[in-house]
């Protein structure tokens, strides 16, 4: 029986619903699913994200849909597809990739997978992290910083 593998990518920081929605549509794509996560020294078109590298791996890998995780080659983003060999690779609606052109790159390395757009998840207010940025600064911006580490119950003691 042959094993029909899938791989999406992404930045995965503050993991929202539509991370879990977009790798939930993606394992429907094939029986397993890797996702390469970006390094922090990737993620160029957008601001840095927040949560360090080896965290978001973490997080990623332990999401029920995926079953292998790893993080992205530093110098060339092909390298994990050409060692994984996906039949499937799917690309979520707001990355920034344009289909034709990573069907020719992926051609010039002679690899096939079909591209598949993942749409949006229509429910979720807070599903992506630039708003759920925007909603922390808006609802603590004017707390007092020992009020956040209160009420993120990390409560910890002034140094003496």
């Amino acid at each position: 029986m042959t094993v029909s593998r899938v791989v999406a990518t992404g930045t995965f920081d503050l993991l929202h619903p539509g991370h879990l929605y977009y790798l939930e549509e993606s394992k429907k794509c094939g029986d397993e699913l890797y996702v390469i996560v970006a390094r922090d020294s990737n993620v160029k078109h957008k601001p840095r994200p927040i949560i360090p590298e080896e965290h978001r791996l973490l997080m990623v890998a332990a999401l029920k849909p995926v079953d292998h995780a790893v993080l992205g080659d530093k110098t060339d983003m092909f390298r994990p597809i050409e060692e994984i060999r996906p039949d499937f690779i799917t690309i979520g609606f707001n990355q920034m990739f344009r289909e034709d052109a990573l069907r020719e790159q992926l051609g010039a390395r002679n690899l096939s997978a079909e591209i598949v757009r993942i749409g949006k998840l229509i429910d979720g207010e807070l599903c992506s992290s630039r708003l759920i940025v925007k909603r922390v600064i808006e609802k603590r911006s004017r707390c007092d910083p020992n009020e956040l580490v209160k009420t993120a119950g990390h409560e910890q003691k002034s140094p003496s």
